[in-house]
């Protein structure tokens, strides 16, 4: 009897592409492999997270990088990076550290995930206007606004980078930069393309955050953060386990110019803490994701959604287009009337095993079936289950 059906859990197939929320991207067998072996035996941690700084620095073109358990996670590390930087005390106050402890963020970048800056004790501070998202006007963030809102108490600006955004990052890096203030990238779902494995700190970016779980194919509770070696260093710091002797504890060398001032107490990240799994498939799975090649992926996915978009050929109402998306390619299904969308959703979901598809445009009447995550053997079963609950 497989694990599933011990625990009495039914797979559901997951058309909807790389969300949290249905468990991310399927690992490879390789990772799992390579966590299941990792999984029996015992490693020293703070020298495995010394590898994984080494494989994911020449992987992004970093001074260091670690593994974390999430982009959220990796965001929330480096707001503490930043804050504490290599001080001993400030870590340990976190996350109630006296300034400065503000981190700068644009209004059209806050989303959901900048509580995850928040929760290592920054305080955040609103830039700029929506004016464009809302239709009001036609400016975006000003370099004054940047400028006035710098002060003693800041301690980093972030950035959410998005395909709308990437173009204005030089400019806030140089400003960044300038200030002696560090830059800190949100870039969670940015992948593929592979390119922004590096773009992002060649950019100019100080810290990267990227997720494990999404493209890249590592484990759903893994993450990268990257960049900068004192602040990699100083992440890593407050999520190690710190309950060590320090007379018999030799410091990974991203660690010893921390420690040559002491070892720290248990950090604000502790609750954040990489298990050898995670790490280990992380790196596998980013060895495999490097040497992938966007075009052959595309075209691999573009041929799978058509086999789909012909099977619901002849449907009334019914019209696929295969949209280039930034990430992946995306088989868009529009019907008439647009309510025919919100119902199609619940009868996939009620089908055994349960079919989720994209719904970000379902008040369109549009439904979005991403390849990111669906197997390629239940291609014809999601076919036939489209077919059905769109003819109904």
């Amino acid at each position: 009897m497989s694990a599933l059906a011990r625990l009495g859990l039914s797979r559901c197939i997951n058309a909807a592409g790389t969300l949290t929320r249905l468990g991310g991207k399927p690992m490879a067998p390789d990772v799992a492999a390579a966590m299941a072996e990792v999984a029996a035996a015992s490693v020293d941690i703070a020298a495995l997270q010394q590898l994984a700084s080494t494989r994911i620095a020449a992987a992004l073109g970093a001074e260091a990088g670690m593994v974390t358990t999430g982009a959220s996670a990796a965001m929330t590390l480096a707001a503490a990076a930043c804050i504490a930087r290599d001080d001993l005390a400030r870590m340990a106050a976190l996350p109630f550290a006296p300034p400065p402890d503000q981190i700068i963020l644009p209004r059209t970048h806050r989303t959901m995930y900048s509580h995850a800056l928040a929760a290592a004790g920054a305080r955040l501070v609103d830039v700029g206007h929506n004016d464009r998202g809302t239709g009001a006007g036609v400016r975006g963030l000003e370099r004054w606004e940047i400028e006035a809102a710098i002060t003693q108490a800041t301690a980093a600006f972030a950035f959410t980078a998005t395909d709308e955004t990437i173009a204005a990052l030089p400019a806030i890096a140089a400003l960044c930069r300038q200030r002696g203030i560090p830059l800190i990238v949100d870039a969670a779902a940015q992948l593929p393309p592979r390119g922004n494995l590096g773009r992002l700190l060649a950019m100019g970016a100080d810290l990267v955050c990227f997720s494990g779980g999404k493209a890249i194919g590592g484990p759903q509770a893994s993450g990268i953060l990257a960049g900068r070696a004192d602040l990699v260093a100083s992440a890593l710091a407050q999520q190690l386990d710190m309950d060590i002797r320090a007379d018999g504890f030799a410091p990974p060398p991203l660690l010893q110019r921390i420690f040559a001032r002491g070892i720290p107490q248990h950090g604000i990240g502790r609750g954040f803490k990489a298990g050898k799994e995670e790490i280990v498939g992380l790196l596998v799975a980013l060895e495999r994701f490097a040497a992938g090649d966007d075009a052959s992926d595309d075209a691999a996915c573009e041929a799978r959604l058509r086999a789909i978009a012909a099977g619901l050929a002849g449907l009334n109402s019914v019209r696929t287009e295969l949209v280039a998306a930034a990430r992946a390619p995306v088989l868009a299904i529009s019907v008439d009337p647009p309510g025919r969308a919100a119902d199609a959703v619940v009868r996939l979901r009620a089908h055994d095993p349960a079919i989720h598809v994209g719904e970000r445009r379902v008040g369109e009447g549009v439904l979005l079936v991403d390849p990111q995550s669906l197997l390629p053997e239940d291609d014809a079963l999601v076919g036939r289950a489209l077919r059905t609950a769109l003819a109904a």
